[in-house]
This record gives structure tokens, C-alpha cells and sequence, in this order.
């Protein structure tokens, strides 16, 4: 899995008020829990962009004031109406204690269906997986190549090699359904079949 470095420094006071002046600095209020001490510390906001707005999934390499840590992005806490990071949660990852992730999925092929008219409908755009830090996979690739008309992918289908999908096996992950225009063909045809 793909890493992004990020440097913060230690926040001497926790509160409202450091908190409010350390966001007109252009810096974000953090946290890294999951190891043997919390530490709390700000980092540069442009920093956290792209550990933040994208659909992919990355270890974050911390260096707080020198010491270096292994986490991933917990949570993120927005402003209601300006959309700025107000605060981030970062977990430390140790490499002999299995996470929880979001794993993005990333639709490979063409579906058979599709060719025909069919209509694709992605239900799911991540799994929860549960592994060990080295085990964890940068996306989960679902093939399309067998999807006909009216027939899905299930979460029951994806194998992962050292990894858990936490998942119900049930839900659908991505299905191929009769469009409009493949719907009324096959009516015009059952028509045209009758009068003859």
C-alpha cells in the first residue's frame, strides 16, 4: 500500500482556544491514539489534502517533532459550511495487530451485459477488510468479464489472500440490469413475433 508523508509539531495547549488560533494559521488540530502514549500535535492543512480528498486508501508516515510513526486516517471532522478540516484522528499501526480499512473496489473489464444494452449499477464502492498492516490490499479488483444481464457480484465472491471482508456476503457489489431501451426492443420483438 502507497505511503504519504506528513510532519506535525506537538500542540502545547489542548482546548477551543489553541485549537481556533492554530486553525487561522492554516494548520488542522490532530490526534494519534492506538499506540502506547496519544499524542496530540497540528499539521500543515495542504498537507492533508491528499491523504484526505481521495477515494484511495494510504499509510501515513507522522513525523512529529522527529519521532516517526505508522498510521492511517481514522476520521476527519469537516465544518458544516465551509467544508475545511477542523480535525483529524490518525491510528498507530503495529505490525502484528490487524485493522479495520475501507478498501476501495476497482471495476476491471467489460461486461458482456453492457455490450448488449445492459445497464451496470455499482451498489458498493469500498469493503471493510480486516488484516494485518502487510497484508492489506491498495484496492480490491472485481472483474467484469462474466457479468450478463440480470445476474450481480457478490461480496460473497471476493477471496483475499491474509485478509477478512468484513461484509455481509450478500450484498451486491455491482449488477448488470435490462435498461429502458433493451426493455422495449425485447417488447417490440415479442410483438412483432406475435402478429406473425
Amino acid at each position: 500500500m502507497e505511503s504519504i508523508a506528513i510532519s506535525g509539531s506537538l500542540r502545547k495547549n489542548v482546548g477551543k482556544r489553541d485549537a481556533k488560533e492554530l486553525r487561522y494559521e492554516g494548520k488542522v488540530p490532530a490526534v494519534l491514539y492506538g499506540g502506547k502514549e496519544q499524542y496530540h500535535f497540528a499539521v500543515s492543512a495542504t498537507d492533508l489534502k491528499p491523504a484526505i480528498y481521495t477515494p484511495d486508501v494510504h499509510f501515513i508516515d507522522l513525523d512529529i517533532d522527529g519521532k516517526k510513526h505508522k498510521a492511517i486516517l481514522q476520521d476527519a471532522q469537516f465544518h458544516p459550511l465551509t467544508d475545511q478540516v477542523r480535525h483529524v484522528d490518525f491510528l498507530e499501526l503495529n505490525d502484528k495487530k490487524e485493522v479495520s480499512l475501507n478498501i476501495p473496489i476497482k471495476l476491471t473489464g467489460t461486461s458482456p451485459g453492457v455490450k448488449v444494452g445492459g445497464k451496470l449499477i455499482q451498489k458498493l464502492r469500498s469493503l471493510r477488510v480486516k488484516a494485518l498492516p502487510k497484508d492489506l490490499p491498495q484496492y480490491i479488483e472485481v472483474s467484469l468479464e462474466t457479468l450478463e444481464v440480470g445476474k450481480s457480484v457478490q461480496v460473497g465472491s471476493i477471496q483475499l489472500q491474509n485478509a477478512k471482508v468484513l461484509n455481509n456476503t450478500d450484498d451486491t457489489i455491482v449488477s448488470v440490469v435490462m435498461s429502458r431501451a433493451l426493455r422495449q426492443a425485447e417488447q417490440e420483438a415479442a410483438k412483432a413475433d406475435k402478429k406473425k
